[in-house]
């Protein structure tokens, strides 16, 4: 989740402030000064858009890093970061990838991988999570991570989010133009009314494509658990390893994922939003496949 959290959040804060620089320095204008063109517009829409997230990528294992005090086991110390550090190469080498950097970092049970590539990417579990399961269990998380590794999923989500900061950026101005026309009766190239309804309109637009996102993530998550049933032969670790993060009751998730957005169990508007699927529906997709 954090992994997410920290792509989106470094992504978005890029697209706008370079949305505002060029706007301040006077490019819109030149979209405007004889009609919208709309061939300028598009290509402005795709530097911007797709910018903010290939840098976000780029430099998402330093950000990791530094936002969560991650410690890289380089060399591990104890007998407990030895076996994490065989079982990360072990399960890498079986997906196919890389072996990554494998951190701690302190905090409620949760782990995550990052990385702009199959083959440099950075796999962190936290101490809550080490303590709270067992070997098998750990085991289960370490697979699945790698299976996001595997997957290609931090790419794909460049990606989709770079098409939909696109779509957000072109769609903005496009309506930005039109109401400073419609509206507010603008008659030679633009003025507040188009700078003030792009700056409403790529919030509105960037809500909407959050839930594109969104839905991805969701979807990545179940590929994600049926890599790591695939890595270690059985589905049964990362049941057990969900019924663990999930608690007794069947949806309750640790407060360090509920506070990005995860409401297991809440509203369906708010579930929408969430990046990872409710725990009981990752385990009856698990479930499902035993038994196919």
């Amino acid at each position: 989740m954090k992994r997410i959290f920290l792509f989106l959040v470094t992504n978005l804060a890029v697209m706008l402030v370079m949305s505002v620089t060029l706007s301040l320095l006077g490019v819109n204008r030149y979209f405007t000064a004889n009609g919208l063109n709309m061939g300028a517009l598009l290509v402005f829409s795709l530097v911007v858009g797709f910018t903010g997230s290939i840098f976000s990528l780029l430099i998402s294992k330093p950000m990791a890093k530094w936002s969560t005090g991650a410690r890289v086991l380089d060399p591990p110390q104890t007998g407990d970061e030895q076996w994490l550090v065989s079982t990360v190469k072990r399960l890498a080498e079986k997906a196919g990838v890389g072996m990554p950097e494998v951190a701690i970092y302190e905090g409620e049970p949760n782990a995550f991988a990052t990385g702009a590539f199959r083959d440099s990417s950075l796999v962190a579990v936290s101490t809550g999570l080490l303590e709270s399961m067992s070997h098998d269990e750990i085991e289960a998380v370490l697979g699945h991570e790698l299976g996001h590794v595997a997957n290609g999923d931090m790419v794909t989500l460049t990606l989709i989010q770079g098409v939909v900061n696109t779509f957000v950026i072109f769609l903005a101005r496009v309506v930005g133009y039109v109401v400073d026309k419609a509206v507010f009766k603008t008659e030679r190239g633009v003025g507040m009314g188009y700078y003030i309804t792009v700056m409403v309109c790529e919030i509105l637009f960037g809500i909407l494509a959050s839930l594109i996102v969104a839905w991805f993530s969701r979807q990545r998550e179940f590929r994600a658990d049926a890599a790591s049933a695939g890595l270690l032969g059985s589905p049964r670790p990362m049941i057990s390893a969900l019924r663990r993060l999930g608690g007794l009751e069947p949806g309750a998730l640790p407060q360090a994922l509920q506070a990005f957005g995860i409401a297991e169990g809440g509203s369906r508007f708010m579930a929408l939003f969430a990046s990872h699927p409710p725990i009981e529906q990752r385990i009856a997709a698990l479930e499902g496949g035993a038994r196919g």
